[in-house]
């Protein structure tokens, strides 16, 4: 048993705890990171909100490239380290879930709240009349609008995007909101350029300093939005636990830092810290360092 999960078993089965999980949580359901060792460099730049609303020709090279990598963030289920989450919540020892994450894997996995911080991929709203849909209704908006679109897909981003050749999105014709009719249809999720609605950061907070322990789950903290809850939390003097593999932002911040897949490490905590202790799956995670 290694002294770095000791250390954050004892953190964690103490409750109280607040979990902000990140991309690399997402990568063993066949979701990629941006920053992780299983990372995908992207070739072209993340659409911004302000491109998105102001450029016809960006909105229909988002929703060419969107439409079609939104099929794998639909067929992704949830893995060992979202249930293990989960797990820790029924159980009473983690409080609530604010996730930076796009993909709905753990309200799939059955964590109950889950915050989350830059909204859904599976819904869409209209820029208009603010009518809120269902992603699914879309897609088949989109196939019926598309029959004849065939574009090869070289590689998914984590928000679902694709890399696409510019003479395959020149042949995709976008649809406007099915209820008003002309309005801008968007996916509800927050864009590069765009600010995570006040309200929802001011909950973020307000978990974060009644928490006991903040836990950080596969985020490199790279980005404001995540690290400022690190930042909060160790100004309160609250421990925070990081898990992700490789280097992060906050592990200034941090009590207990662990390098290891998550796929592995969280099952193992979660026996331990429910007091399932479980000595082979803890015995094959191998974190690189506190």
């Amino acid at each position: 048993m290694t002294e770095s999960l000791d250390a954050l078993t004892s953190l964690v089965a103490g409750g109280g705890v607040v979990v902000l999980s990140g991309a690399g949580l997402s990568t063993e359901s066949g979701i990629p990171d941006y920053r992780g060792p299983s990372g995908v460099a992207r070739r072209h730049t993340p659409m911004t909100f302000q491109a998105f609303t102001r450029d016809p020709l960006a909105r229909r090279r988002y929703w060419a490239r969107s439409h079609l990598g939104w099929r794998l963030i639909a067929r992704a289920a949830p893995n060992a380290g979202h249930r293990a989450v989960a797990r820790l919540q029924d159980a009473g020892l983690v409080d609530a879930v604010i996730t930076q994450n796009v993909d709905g894997l753990h309200s799939l996995a059955g964590s109950a709240p889950v915050i989350e911080l830059h909204g859904r991929l599976d819904e869409v709203t209209c820029l208009d009349c603010g009518n809120l849909t269902s992603r699914e209704e879309l897609d088949r908006r989109l196939r019926e609008a598309n029959p004849d679109f065939v574009a090869h897909v070289a590689a998914v981003n984590p928000d679902g995007d694709v890399d696409l050749p510019d003479e395959q999105v020149a042949a995709f014709r976008p649809v406007d909101c099915g209820i008003c009719g002309t309005g801008m249809l968007k996916p509800d999720v927050v864009f590069f350029g765009e600010t995570v609605p006040p309200e929802r950061v001011a909950r973020c907070f307000a978990l974060v300093e009644q928490a006991r322990a903040l836990l950080v789950l596969g985020s490199s903290l790279t980005v404001m939005s995540g690290r400022r809850f690190v930042i909060r939390a160790a100004k309160r003097g609250i421990p925070v636990a990081i898990v992700n593999q490789g280097p992060t932002r906050g592990d200034g911040h941090a009590t207990v830092s662990v390098d290891a897949a998550l796929g592995a490490l969280l099952p193992a905590l979660a026996e331990r810290a429910t007091g399932g202790v479980d000595a082979d799956a803890a015995t094959m995670v191998a974190p690189a360092g506190v």
